[in-house]
C-alpha cells in the first residue's frame, strides 16, 4: 500500500515521509495559476471598464456575487473533497476557473467591440465571473487537505507554507504579467485568454501526473479565502502546532449537547470586530485604487494605458505584503496583537499618501505602506482569534475568521467606490476611519502576545 495516498498523516509509516517534488511543484501551480489570473484580471478592469462607459461601482459589483459564493460553498467544497477525492475538487476548481475566465474575456471582448451595451456586458461578466466563485473555490482548500493529508508532522508546516506562498507569488506575478498580456486583437482581454489558456495545461497535466487518492480519512485543512487581494498566507504558522488534523476533534458537534462556537463569543468577539474593520479598509483600498491612477494620472481618455500602472502598484503593494508576512513578522517576532496595531497604524499612513498623491511614485508608496500595513495586520487578527479559543475549538473559529475575511468583499469595494465618486475624501476617510478604529479598540480589548 502507498503510504503517500492511502495513509493518514497520524499514520506512523509517514513518519519522515516528504511529498515528492514534483507533485508539490503541480500543487504550487494550482495554487499560484489562481491568485495570479485574479490579480491579472484586477489590473485590466478598470480600464475595461471605461472602455465600456460604466460606472466605476458597477464594475465593482460585478466581483460581488462571486465573493458571497466563495464565502458559502468553500466549506462545502472542502466538506466534500473528503469524500470525492482531493485530486477531484482541485480539476473542478480549476475548470471552473478556466471556464470563468474563458467565458469573461469572451464577454468583454464582445462588448469592447460594440456587440453588447456596456450594462448588458457587465451582467453578463458578473454572471462568468460568478462560476469562479462557485466552482473555482473547490481548488484551494482540497490542494490544503491533500499537502495535510500526505506529509508527516514534522514536514508538514514547511509544505502547507511553501503551497501557501504560491498565493504570495502569484500576487505579484499577476499585475507584472498583463500589461504583457494585452496583445493586438485582444487587446485588454489577453490576460483573460492567457490565464484561461494556462488553466487548462495544469489541469491536463494535475489529471495526467498527481495519482488518484482514496479519501478514507477526512484532512480537516483550511478554508483559504479568496484571491481578492495581494495577500499571501494569513496565518503565523507555528513550528509545533497543537496537534495535526487527524488530532484535532471534528469541527461540526454532532452531539445536542456539543458546543457550538459563535460569533458573539466573548473571546472571540474583540479580534473579530478588528477583522471586520481592517479587513473592510483594506478591501475599499482594493476597489478604489485603480479608478484613483485612472483619475490622477489623467488616463479615462487612453483607459488602455492604464493597465501597467495599475499592475505596477498592485505589484509594489504585493511585495510590501510579502515583505511583511514572510520578513517582518518572523525577523521581529511579533505577536497577534502586536501585529494587528502596527498594522492598523501603517494602513492609516499610507491612506494618507494615496489621498493626497497625484503622481504615480507617490500613489505606489502609499498603496505599498498600506499593503504592508495589512500584511501585518492579517496575520495578527487570524492567530488572535485562533489563541484566544481552545485546540478543540480551532476548525469553528477557522470557519468564522474565514468568514470575517470573505464577508469584506461582498459590498465594501462597491461602497468605496461609490463614495469616491462623489467625493475623493469620503472613501479615504472611511478607510482611516476603519483604521483609527482598530488602533482605539486594540490596547484595551485585544488579549496581549504572550511576551508582554
Amino acid at each position: 500500500m502507498n503510504v503517500l495516498t492511502d495513509r493518514p498523516a497520524g499514520d506512523p509509516a509517514l513518519a519522515g515521509v516528504q511529498l515528492p517534488r514534483d507533485r508539490l511543484a503541480l500543487l504550487f501551480m494550482v495554487m499560484l495559476v489562481v491568485a495570479a489570473g485574479n490579480t491579472a484580471m484586477q489590473s485590466v478592469m478598470p480600464s475595461i471598464g471605461t472602455r465600456l462607459h460604466i460606472a466605476d461601482v458597477w464594475v465593482s459589483l460585478a466581483y460581488s456575487w462571486s465573493a458571497l459564493l466563495w464565502m458559502g460553498l468553500a466549506p462545502f467544497w472542502a466538506r466534500r473533497s473528503d469524500r470525492r477525492g482531493r485530486k477531484a475538487m482541485m480539476a473542478l476548481g480549476l475548470g471552473g476557473f478556466a471556464l470563468s475566465f474563458g467565458l469573461c474575456g469572451a464577454i468583454l471582448l464582445g462588448g469592447l467591440n460594440g456587440r453588447f451595451s456596456g450594462l448588458i456586458t457587465i451582467l453578463l461578466f458578473a454572471a462568468a465571473r460568478s462560476l469562479y466563485g462557485a466552482f473555482g473555490s473547490a481548488a484551494p482548500p482540497a490542494v490544503q487537505a491533500y499537502v495535510a493529508s500526505r506529509t508527516s508532522r514534522a514536514e508538514r508546516t514547511k509544505a502547507l507554507a511553501l503551497v501557501a506562498s504560491s498565493f504570495g507569488l502569484g500576487t505579484v506575478l499577476g499585475p507584472a504579467l498583463a500589461p504583457l498580456l494585452i496583445v493586438p486583437g485582444l487587446g485588454l482581454v489577453g490576460p483573460f485568454a492567457a490565464f484561461a489558456l494556462i488553466a487548462l495545461v495544469v489541469l491536463v497535466v494535475l489529471r495526467l501526473r498527481l495519482p488518484d487518492d482514496d479519501p478514507r480519512f477526512a484532512a480537516r485543512g483550511e478554508v483559504m479565502a479568496a484571491p481578492f487581494s495581494p495577500s499571501s498566507n494569513p496565518r503565523m504558522v507555528e513550528d509545533h502546532p497543537d496537534g495535526t488534523p487527524h488530532e484535532l476533534p471534528a469541527a461540526e458537534p454532532s452531539e445536542p449537547g456539543d458546543a457550538r462556537l459563535h460569533w458573539g463569543d466573548r473571546r472571540l468577539r474583540p479580534w473579530l470586530l478588528a477583522g471586520l474593520l481592517g479587513g473592510h479598509a483594506q478591501a475599499i483600498t482594493l476597489g478604489v485604487v485603480g479608478f484613483l491612477l485612472l483619475d490622477r494620472l489623467g488616463l479615462r481618455h487612453d483607459p488602455d494605458a492604464g493597465a501597467g500602472p495599475i499592475g505596477l502598484v498592485l505589484m509594489c503593494g504585493a511585495f510590501a505584503t510579502l515583505l511583511a508576512q514572510w520578513g517582518l513578522i518572523p525577523a521581529l517576532d511579533l505577536g497577534p496583537r502586536t501585529s494587528t496595531l502596527w498594522g492598523m497604524g501603517l494602513c492609516a499612513v499610507g491612506t494618507l499618501a494615496l489621498a493626497e498623491g497625484s503622481d504615480l511614485h507617490t500613489i505606489a508608496t502609499g498603496f505599498a505602506i498600506s499593503s504592508m500595513g495589512f500584511g501585518l495586520f492579517r496575520p495578527g487578527f487570524t492567530s488572535g482569534a485562533s489563541l484566544a479559543v481552545t485546540p478543540g475549538e480551532q476548525g469553528q473559529a477557522a470557519g468564522i475568521v474565514a468568514a470575517v475575511n470573505g464577508a469584506a468583499y461582498i459590498v465594501a469595494p462597491a461602497i468605496g467606490v461609490w463614495l469616491y465618486g462623489h467625493s475623493r475624501w469620503l472613501a479615504w476617510g472611511l478607510v482611516e476611519l476603519a483604521c483609527v478604529g482598530v488602533l482605539t479598540l486594540g490596547p484595551s480589548a485585544l488579549a496581549r502576545d504572550a511576551k508582554d
